[in-house]
């Protein structure tokens, strides 16, 4: 190796280099590991020899830092010239995730009765017959307990059908005065509809006092319904049968699709159910130990979405499950 013929070569290669790219090519060509210094540094075997090279490698390297500082300023004087931010345009748009229609509906349910003094009870969805029907006093004959209309896990297991077994998980575990909600996903083998789907959100309360009433429990609802609704929807009360309340009704509000005049939502009669409702049936408070001569207690369980179409003026179901945005961009 010629080592004045090698610095001549790189100092020439560094004058000519235009950009601190090039500048880094010429550093890894001259300098880098496999470069022709780099391999004669390493079979050195006298000092004088050594000095000289280690000399050369310094210039080198100063010749070489120097046009790199050279071309970083110059390149960051080109950047603030050409380069020239228009502070007046709007900035990017980031996109922003929101909340489901449901969880929003939901909020709203649990706000209005954490206002009432009701307790927000979060309980299991894999639930036994002996809470989802037995407890709540379901006729062995009854159509919910067929494998035609709930989820059976096993013989003994199911997917809960409503979240009332934790009114009575509640009534096991803590003596009245009881106010509770229970908001979860509910399982039921339906055919998919307009108002209905297989899976769905419900809440369900539970009051258990000293002389309850009927007025108390249409009350409750309809505080609620007016936080989900405002005061200008209409609500009705309908007589039903349910086999955990005695007497007991049917909510009803007036159809936001039609505004009353009959559509396919509402099956044209210009009301939408929400849920059931009642006052617990004396042979409930009997099963869990507690004195239905002293203590009255009412029972509503409505479902989520149900909810969230009423409020929303939604005439379907089925798009709080299928997770499009172009939906769910809405709220």
């Amino acid at each position: 190796m010629d080592p004045q013929a090698l610095e001549n070569d790189a100092l020439a290669a560094v004058a000519t280099a235009a950009s601190t790219d090039e500048i880094e090519r010429v550093r890894v060509e001259y300098l880098g590991r496999k470069s022709e210094l780099k391999l004669a540094l390493r079979e050195v075997r006298d000092r004088e020899t050594g000095t000289a090279l280690n000399a050369l490698r310094e210039r080198l390297e100063g010749a070489i830092d120097g046009r790199e500082a050279e071309l970083a300023r110059a390149e960051l004087d080109r950047q603030l010239t050409e380069d020239v931010v228009d502070v007046t345009l709007p900035g990017e748009e980031f996109q922003l995730g929101t909340l489901h229609p449901t969880t929003l509906t939901r909020r709203i349910i649990e706000d209005a009765f954490l206002g009432l003094g009701y307790e927000v009870i979060d309980d299991r969805e894999v639930e036994t017959v002996h809470y989802n029907f037995d407890q709540l006093a379901f006729a062995p004959t009854h159509p919910s307990r067929s494998h035609r209309d709930t989820f059976f896990v096993d013989d003994e297991r199911l997917l809960r059908t409503e979240t009332s077994p934790s009114q009575i998980h509640v009534m096991e575990a803590k003596q009245p005065p009881i106010y509770m909600v229970s908001l979860g996903r509910v399982y039921r083998r339906d055919e998919i509809t307009a108002t209905r789907f297989p899976i769905f959100h419900q809440f369900e309360g539970l009051a258990v006092d000293r002389s309850l009433t009927l007025a108390d429990l249409k009350g409750t609802l309809l505080h609620v319904m007016r936080a989900l609704f405002g005061e200008q929807r209409q609500v009705r009360f309908r007589t039903h049968f349910f086999p955990f309340t005695e007497p007991s009704m049917e909510p009803d509000v007036s159809c936001p699709i039609c505004d009353m005049r009959g559509c396919r939502t509402c099956k044209f009669t210009g009301w939408i159910e929400l849920g059931g409702s009642g006052m617990v049936d004396p042979e409930v408070l009997t099963n869990v130990g507690i004195e239905p001569e002293e203590w009255t207690g009412f029972a509503f369980g409505c479902g989520i979405e149900r909810s969230a179409q009423l409020r929303h003026g939604i005439s379907e179901i089925r798009p709080f499950w299928e997770n499009d945005l172009r939906t769910l961009r809405q709220f």
